[in-house]
């Protein structure tokens, strides 16, 4: 078997053995934060922070969803850094925003956090503090869904077939997840272009 077959494969075991009800249940969650007139604040680091930025544009111009990603304002980001330092970022910038119980967070991430490993500890300090505040906390993770999955009201935790694959699996289903979010008749609601043009 080649490598691209046998990774294939795994993306198929993968899409075999998520958690549909999970899913469902995160497509009622942000239908209520959008039925609130609440925002979504989506969270991440490496390559779920570029996942974050491309979700924010389709939860905008899909589902009319203000939402946002902090990872996108890099001048915010590395003054938090420098000034405050890395654990806090999130945390501070959804205090300035004034994240509240109408509003959800969004994780996407590999572990979900974990503060015993110092693994995405800003995660965490996020994610405490949307709890102090009541907002809904969902999130799209791999391995075992770390603090996320610990506790958020929905969590997808994408499952883990290869040791050696957790990364890049967890990172190409996080896109999975959200564009089945956003075409899903409980959240759509502006026609994808190409959709629009075959008619």
């Amino acid at each position: 078997m080649s490598y691209a077959e046998q990774h294939l494969n795994e993306a198929l075991e993968i899409i075999r053995s998520l958690d549909v009800v999970a899913i469902e249940k995160m497509a009622d969650l942000l239908a209520t934060v959008k039925a609130e007139g609440g925002r979504i604040f989506f969270l991440g680091v490496g390559g779920s922070a570029g996942n974050c930025s491309h979700a924010v544009n389709d939860f905008r111009k899909i589902v009319g969803i203000e939402s946002y990603a902090p990872t996108d304002n890099v001048s915010e980001l590395t003054a938090r850094t420098n000034d405050e330092g890395w654990a806090t970022i999130f945390a501070g910038w959804l205090q300035t925003s004034k994240l509240s119980e109408r509003d959800a967070i969004m994780i996407f991430s590999v572990g979900g956090g974990n503060l015993e490993k110092n693994i995405s500890p800003n995660l965490v300090e996020a994610l405490k503090y949307a709890k102090t505040v009541g907002a809904k906390v969902a999130g799209i993770v791999g391995r075992d869904g770390g603090y996320t999955a610990q506790v958020a009201d929905v969590c997808v935790i994408v499952p883990t077939v290869n040791q050696e694959n957790i990364t890049p699996h967890s990172e190409a289903f996080q896109a999975v997840i959200w564009h089945l979010l956003v075409s899903h008749p409980k959240l759509k609601e502006h026609q994808t272009k190409w959709e629009s043009a075959v008619k």
